[in-house]
């Protein structure tokens, strides 16, 4: 009996206030932009890094994944090409 009276428990104190799809659709106004604002600002200097840090990331990844497409295309070619069924 404790498990369930531990269980009934753990539901009454996880019960949150839900609000209503109904709710969000009449408080949703069209047409306002939202504004991000942020505190801190970056230097020129550290846009440029992380400019050039993201541009040699998505050159890794991009070699990356055409090494991968190279080699599964020359698995199936293989495959189709050479195995007798």
């Amino acid at each position: 009996m404790s498990s369930i009276s531990g269980m009934i428990t753990s539901l009454k104190n996880n019960k949150r206030t839900r609000v209503s799809t109904f709710d969000k659709l009449k408080n949703f106004k069209k047409g306002k932009s939202i504004q991000v604002a942020f505190d801190k600002e970056a230097s020129s200097y550290q846009l440029k890094k992380i400019k050039e840090k993201l541009q040699e990331e998505n050159k890794k990844l991009l070699k990356r994944n055409i090494l991968i497409i190279i080699a599964l295309i020359s698995v199936i070619i293989y495959v189709i090409g050479f195995v007798k069924i």
